[in-house]
């Protein structure tokens, strides 16, 4: 699970939450995906492949690469830098994690009496959520109107496959629960003229491809997944991909092996775990 940890709230988010309706996994997931009194009217950015990208969601912000898009932390970069980075001709997508509770967020309080799950492996702090919660949709919700607020061109919602009996969240989450709360974070989104991807969450692309507007994938070439992201780039859509060359579990990478195994359409990169500055790009 790819995310960065902040120590000290920057963002308070007790207004807007107090704002927000009480939703019902029980309603279908575009019913209760509401609406925001911030949403733009812009046009849905919908990234084709082959973009170019930078990941950093750790240190100090690198705005000196010449990519396409960026993808930042929602709440540790300012609105100030994401509209430096649009005037400079790049796209933005904000992280947040929609699937699990992380100390020192913002608005972690919100979510620290709605049920918490099995800590995340490896991930100390991290705990996943109860995607069927109202609260913890009422919490999404607001961060996705802090996207807006923020100007975020799209949004990264991370950890959506609580219901992978390999993850072990403890919340007995199924399938149909885990599509209803994916789609509804895609119908949020685009009530708020906001992109969003489909972060992994592979066994799921065949049932909402048709609902995410591009897909963020972590290391499907080392474990030959690759070829279950293809419905993405048959339809016109983003793949973007990234290995990792300091995982322990996988040694040493080729960066030239790696890149020259990546499927045509990729926009795949190379990166450190922490997801610093760090990046090697694939041509």
């Amino acid at each position: 699970m790819t995310k960065t940890n902040s120590s000290t709230p920057r963002i308070l988010l007790t207004t807007l939450l107090a704002a927000l309706p009480a939703t019902s996994s029980a309603e279908p997931a575009a019913a209760n995906a509401g609406t925001s009194a911030a949403a733009s009217t812009r046009a849905i950015w919908r990234p084709g492949p082959g973009l170019t990208w930078q990941w950093q969601l750790q240190g100090a912000l690198d705005t000196s690469f010449d990519v396409d898009v960026y993808d930042v932390d929602l709440f540790d970069v300012s609105a100030g830098q994401i509209d430096a980075l649009r005037a400079n001709g790049h796209k933005v997508i904000c992280y947040f994690s929609a699937g699990s509770y992380e100390e020192g967020r913002p608005d972690a309080a919100a979510l620290e009496q709605t049920g918490l799950g099995n800590p995340l492996d490896g991930w100390p702090g991290e705990r996943w959520l109860d995607v069927r919660s109202p609260a913890v949709r009422d919490v999404m919700l607001a961060r996705l109107d802090l996207a807006v607020t923020k100007h975020c061109d799209a949004v990264e919602p991370d950890n959506v496959d609580a219901y992978d009996e390999d993850n072990d969240s403890g919340l007995d989450i199924s399938k149909d629960d885990q599509l209803d709360f994916n789609r509804f974070l895609a119908s949020a989104a685009h009530a708020r003229d906001l992109s969003v991807g489909l972060k992994n969450a592979l066994a799921l692309v065949p049932e909402l491809v048709g609902e995410f507007d591009w897909a963020l994938n972590e290391q499907c070439v080392q474990y030959g997944e690759c070829e279950e992201l293809a419905p993405f780039v048959e339809a016109g859509k983003a793949v973007f991909h990234t290995e990792y060359d300091d995982d322990p579990d996988v040694g040493e990478i080729d960066p030239d092996e790696v890149c020259q195994s990546v499927p045509a359409g990729f926009s795949s990169i190379i990166k450190h775990l922490e997801l610093d500055a760090y990046l090697i790009a694939c041509r």
